[in-house]
């Protein structure tokens, strides 16, 4: 098994795990960020609890940090359906990909599209994978954008801190 594989492999039980979190966290009405971190304690304590991917805290932070944008932009592409009729697993796996198609530059759009795809097939109902690829096609189209925009916005200076304060002299030439 080359390496690419298996890190493929840790990215998708990551990911697979997130959704779980993602999942739980709505059912129980928690924050997933708190839950992510209360199960990485539990795993610390006890060595039958699965330990929580440092990925799978990436995700579940991203999501929860920017869930009203991510539950806006996937609205906008449900055609004659609102984002409470989806099933709760199906909100899960497209708030993920959405994140990771705005978010993770270093995963490629088709994997983040192919990921929540499987994790569809896996998890939920029979019509959700061509579903959820449906939705996540027109996501796609927006991504680059997206993360121009945030790349430039992280980029462009604070505001005034670069600019000379009035009481500092000023060179003449």
């Amino acid at each position: 098994m080359s390496a690419t594989h298996k890190k493929l492999g840790a990215r998708h039980k990551a990911r697979k795990r997130a959704v779980d979190l993602l999942f739980e966290a709505e059912a129980r009405d928690v924050d997933v960020a708190d839950l992510a971190e209360e199960r990485r304690d539990l795993a610390a304590k006890d060595e039958s609890v699965a330990p929580v991917p440092a990925y799978t805290v990436t995700l579940v932070s991203g999501v929860a940090e920017d869930l009203d944008r991510l539950d806006a932009t996937i609205e906008s592409y449900l055609h004659e359906w609102t984002l409470e009729r989806l099933p709760a697993v199906d909100r899960a796996i497209l708030r993920l990909a959405v994140w990771e198609l705005f978010h993770a530059t270093d995963v490629p759009p088709v994997v983040a599209v192919d990921e929540a795809v499987e994790l569809a097939k896996q998890l939920s109902t029979d019509d959700s994978p061509a579903f959820v690829n449906g939705v996540l096609g027109q996501v796609v189209l927006v991504a680059p954008q997206v993360r121009a925009a945030a790349a430039a916005t992280s980029q462009r200076p604070e505001g005034p801190a670069d600019e000379p304060e009035d009481d500092e002299p000023r060179r003449s030439e």
